[in-house]
């Protein structure tokens, strides 16, 4: 039993840093995805028409 004590310890100690590696990684990612969001809400997109007009967001798309 005093074996397995020993081997346990050691693969606990090496996979905290990649826990902690794996956990940043984590975070900024999430953080990138808020950061997007936020920036996407602040716009305000013109659309054009095919001559490079803009067009008004209201009108609708008929298809024709």
């Amino acid at each position: 039993m005093s074996t397995l004590t020993i081997t346990a310890e050691p693969q606990r100690k090496q996979s905290a840093p990649l826990v902690y590696f794996l956990g940043l990684v984590m975070v900024i990612f999430i953080g990138i995805l808020i950061f997007c969001y936020v920036v996407t809400k602040q716009t305000n997109p013109v659309f054009l028409d095919q001559h490079g007009k803009p067009v008004s967001s209201q009108s609708a798309h008929t298809g024709h």
